[in-house]
């Protein structure tokens, strides 16, 4: 018997054709080709049929804004309301109170956490333990099944309690809120979020005991950021801890293309690719992080930059321990405080009959915020009924697909001779799902085609 001779045969030759990618919020495929061992072709297609929301803005009054482009995406709905709520400020020169904004905050928070958790635990979990689903583990391990959703029901309902439903929040709006929250629920609120603490342990337990890929690329992490906290709601646009541009700068900052294969666009910084979400977030703020947070990502062994896109999933992990303890903070002071009905909820809303005929000033209203998977723009330009004449959103998906088909690249000369067509599917699928794409709100079944 040869030496090696049990080990498999391992093929130069690969092709994969990922068509749909599973647990993923949409459509997308991988396609990858290699011949003799180069790689020929190396894409992350999304298939998604265009949706139009910039245009089905146009003509409408801006105070529809929000209520419109919160539809997008039922993961983000709140981030895209307050994102388009900013920019309709920023347009027409509305500045909201101190304590409108911390309400803001803590919607965002309770936002980041409910889609963190749901990538962690349903997402990326079962890649790390090597099932298919979640599903197994209601068989073999009900508790953690039970934990996951528990922490999950804890930021929905702070969804429900502060903006009147999580999907789609309808009490926020340009200036303040149409209704304070109710005490009662702030109350159990906070209380539910008093017992999530215990959740977050035992889910660093399991996280510790997983091991992530060992993968390593440097690229340009691009987030928002503030001197006085970890910024999600507001701040300047900062990549590798360099080159602040203010958000309403955006575009000399970044360009969007379009791609041939694929229904979105990929963006650039300086003609190449850059990462935005947690990872970008942790490598350029990571001083801001509260105590906790910060303690979270030493036993975890993150330290910033951390180069393993794998890794977004536990740096995850650490926002959401830093949302958690912030949202606690903030609900002690409104428990405590109490809310002022005048500084908060705005009587400015015009009537729909109503809105058209004020005469507004010409002008152009941008916005960024941090929701779970990277940096959020919206931009409006209004006439002088108030009407939309032009609208553009760019979503954190779109700026990562770039990122993500130069770590492919990357990757899968490192596997080729190594590991078999199947492993390298999978590792390339992981790689994918640990961006957390979110392609759309709908999720299909995996086809895998080996050609």
């Amino acid at each position: 018997m040869t030496p090696n001779s049990n080990k498999p045969a391992y093929s130069k030759d690969v092709k994969i054709d990922v068509h749909y990618l599973t647990r993923v919020e949409g459509h997308g495929n991988i396609v990858v080709d290699v011949k003799e061992g180069k790689l020929t072709k190396c894409e992350f297609q999304v298939i998604e049929s265009p949706r139009f929301f910039e245009s089905m803005l146009v003509g409408r009054s801006i105070w529809e804004a929000q209520h419109i482009t919160s539809r997008i995406c039922g993961i983000c709905a709140c981030g895209h309301s307050l994102a388009s709520i900013k920019a309709a400020e920023d347009g027409l020169g509305i500045k909201p109170t101190e304590e409108v904004v911390m309400l803001r905050k803590l919607l965002l928070y309770a936002e980041v956490m409910d889609s963190h958790i749901l990538h962690i635990y349903i997402l990326v979990a079962p890649d790390l333990l090597g099932l298919k689903s979640i599903m197994p583990l209601i068989k073999t391990d009900k508790p953690i099944v039970e934990m996951a959703l528990r922490m999950k029901r804890m930021s929905d309902y702070a969804g429900e309690v502060l903006s009147g439903r999580h999907i789609h929040p309808i009490s926020y709006v340009i200036g303040g809120l149409t209704q304070l929250p109710s005490r009662e629920g702030l109350e159990k609120l906070y209380k539910l979020m008093l017992e999530s603490r215990k959740d977050t342990e035992d889910t660093f337990k399991i996280i510790k005991r997983l091991k992530f890929p060992e993968f390593q690329r440097p690229t340009q992490y691009m987030s928002l950021t503030c001197e006085n906290e970890y910024a999600l709601y507001d701040g300047d646009l900062v990549v590798n801890g360099k080159s602040r541009t203010k958000p309403k700068h955006y575009k000399q900052l970044f360009t969007e293309t379009v791609l041939d294969y694929s229904r979105a666009k990929i963006a650039t910084i300086n003609n190449k690719p850059y990462a935005v979400g947690a990872i970008s977030r942790f490598n350029n703020n990571s001083d801001q992080l509260n105590k906790k947070a910060k303690a979270a990502a030493k036993e975890l062994g993150l330290k910033a930059p951390c180069h393993n896109p794998y890794l977004n999933t536990a740096i995850q992990l650490v926002e959401w321990v830093h949302c958690l303890e912030e949202s606690i903070s903030l609900m002690e002071k409104i428990l405590k405080d109490g809310l002022d009905e005048k500084k908060i909820v705005t009587s400015s809303w015009p009537k729909r009959s109503e809105a058209g005929k004020i005469k507004y000033k010409p002008n152009t209203g941008i916005a960024c915020v941090e929701v779970p998977r990277g940096s959020l723009f919206h931009e409006y330009s209004i006439n002088d009924t108030g009407h939309i004449t032009q609208a553009n959103c760019v979503i954190p998906t779109n700026q990562n697909m770039g990122n993500l088909e130069e770590d492919m690249r990357q990757l899968v000369p490192q596997l080729i001779g190594k590991k078999t067509q199947e492993e390298i599917t999978l590792d390339l699928e992981m790689l994918a799902r640990s961006y957390d794409p979110c392609i759309s709100c709908s999720t299909h079944l995996l086809d895998v085609k080996f050609i």
